[in-house]
């Protein structure tokens, strides 16, 4: 069921009457701060009036109002007062507000640009693009602002709206989103160097923020995207389902959206907005063509799986600074990743003015450069950006040089008495698309899945493991593992061989 306005998408029609609030238990939730979303044609009244009316019957604060991205408001009120209006009819769902924060780690020089235009190593020392360089396409940051004087930007960027400050003064005191503008759209360090970069504000200097002030700007995005238009989100959290709603009503509403995959070296399907399907999901590489990792900063690497859609330079990449108008500084994450997908996306947009969010996501995916990645992860994509089929007269997108080549499989196996825990994850494929782990274990049970547990018979036996992983092309391979099982009255003890 629709649960949006023009522009809008959809989410599910669900019950709120037993007053249930979604995120409760997330560690970043800001205490009292609530985001509630209104069901699809609940009322007459507009956005505005429910939400004041509502607020204002339940004893809240009201704080903002959506009615583009995502139909609903934010407010400040208790956990029950919350709870009581989540059990109002027309009302969604309620949620937890949560902390937001940027998603860089710091760090130094940029070669970003010159891998996005050609399918492998080494450099060649340029970076060809279409003449028409994402004119005409609007860029939109949601992010800490942007310092619109920056000599980077040549009079093409502006402000949009603050939301920390509740302005219309965009300005950046924090540094990450001017560095992401300059990917997108500077004139040396950019991917897109004619399109137009607008800044929304919602993180404040420190780089951090709530998730109700991201869905303002989101909503603010959709509701005022000039022609085509791009927004980058180079931020992330804990899972919030409003926020992903909202991301999806932004790109129903024909904003294309770039997202970064995030920094904790973990699955991306457990970050906001990183898991949004309807979003360009970025992972970050390396100059040797290796998901990005960065030791100087413990656990600090790309997040992985199949949330994501695509892999760009994220490490090491200068670009604009907030610090003065010519001043440049280099920095680390996702966050450098996804506005060179951004800016790709600006530039697609530039030469296919009229082309659907789903249709720059699926050129920028098919044309990038595919088997070329190392230590992706599981679940991920073996996809590197590559935006020469722009500026090359297209043609076909380069040979995947893992095509038709069979996985390998690979497993561990930890067992406690007659219990088993089997993992695949080891296993790999050149294309980085298995679709299948198969387990016979030999006494005569099986089971699917990359990690399973299993019970063997309480008897003395030795039992031959088999795993056979399967990729798309229907490719296989098979691995095996002893594991021998004693009895000791009447309970089995198992150890692998």
């Amino acid at each position: 069921m629709a649960a949006f306005a023009a522009g809008g998408t959809a989410v599910a029609q669900q019950s709120a009457a037993d007053g249930q609030i979604r995120g409760l238990d997330d560690p970043a939730a800001i205490s009292e701060n609530y985001i509630v979303v209104f069901e699809d044609g609940a009322g007459t009244r507009s956005v505005g009036a429910r939400a004041r009316s509502l607020s204002d019957e339940h004893r809240g604060q009201l704080l903002a109002t959506y009615d583009t991205a995502l139909n609903g408001f934010s407010a400040r009120m208790s956990e029950q007062q919350a709870r009581d209006l989540a059990g109002e009819p027309g009302v969604a769902y309620v949620e937890q507000d949560s902390a937001v924060h940027t998603m860089d780690n710091q760090n130094n020089p940029t070669w970003g640009l010159d891998r996005s235009d050609q399918s492998e190593l080494p450099l060649d020392d340029t970076y060809s693009y279409p003449t028409s360089a994402g004119s005409g396409v609007t860029s939109y940051i949601i992010d800490t602002g942007v310092r619109t004087s920056h000599d980077e930007f040549e009079d093409r960027a502006r402000s949009g709206y603050d939301f920390v400050d509740d302005d219309p003064d965009a300005g950046d005191c924090n540094g990450h989103g001017t560095h992401v503008a300059g990917t997108i759209g500077g004139e040396t360090y950019g991917m897109a160097k004619e399109t137009t970069l607008v800044g929304v504000r919602v993180l404040g200097c420190d780089g951090r923020g709530a998730w109700s002030q991201v869905i303002s700007g989101i909503d603010w995005v959709a509701e005022n995207a000039d022609g085509p238009a791009v927004a980058n989100m180079s931020i992330g959290g804990s899972p919030n389902e409003s926020v992903d709603d909202a991301v999806a009503g932004a790109v129903e509403s024909g904003v294309t959206v770039a997202v970064a995959a995030g920094n904790s070296g973990k699955d991306a399907c457990d970050v906001t907005p990183a898991r949004t399907p309807n979003a360009i999901t970025v992972g970050a590489s390396n100059g040797s063509d290796e998901r990005s990792t960065w030791p100087a900063i413990p656990g600090a690497e790309s997040n992985y799986g199949s949330c994501l859609d695509i892999f760009a330079p994220g490490t090491d990449i200068t670009s604009a600074s907030n610090s003065g108008d010519s001043a440049t500084e280099s920095k680390n994450g996702t966050s450098m990743a996804s506005p060179h997908v951004a800016g790709a996306a600006a530039l697609h947009l530039g030469e296919n003015p009229n082309a659907t969010p789903r249709q720059v996501s699926e050129a920028l995916v098919n044309n990038a450069s595919a088997g070329r990645l190392t230590g992706i992860g599981q679940g991920s994509p073996n996809r590197l950006l590559k935006v020469s089929y722009l500026s090359d007269g297209g043609g076909e997108p380069d040979p995947d040089p893992g095509e038709g080549r069979a996985p390998s499989a690979s497993f561990t196996v930890n067992c406690g008495w007659s219990e088993c825990a089997f993992d695949a994850s080891e296993s790999t494929d050149a294309d980085g698309d298995i679709t299948g782990y198969a387990w016979n274990f030999g006494d005569g049970e099986t089971a699917t899945g990359a990690t399973v547990d299993h019970a063997f018979p309480a008897a003395n036996g030795s039992y031959t493991v088999e795993l056979t992983v399967t990729d798309s092309k229907d490719n296989s391979d098979s691995a095996t593992r002893e594991v021998d099982c004693w009895n000791f009255s009447g309970s089995a003890y198992c150890f692998a061989g």
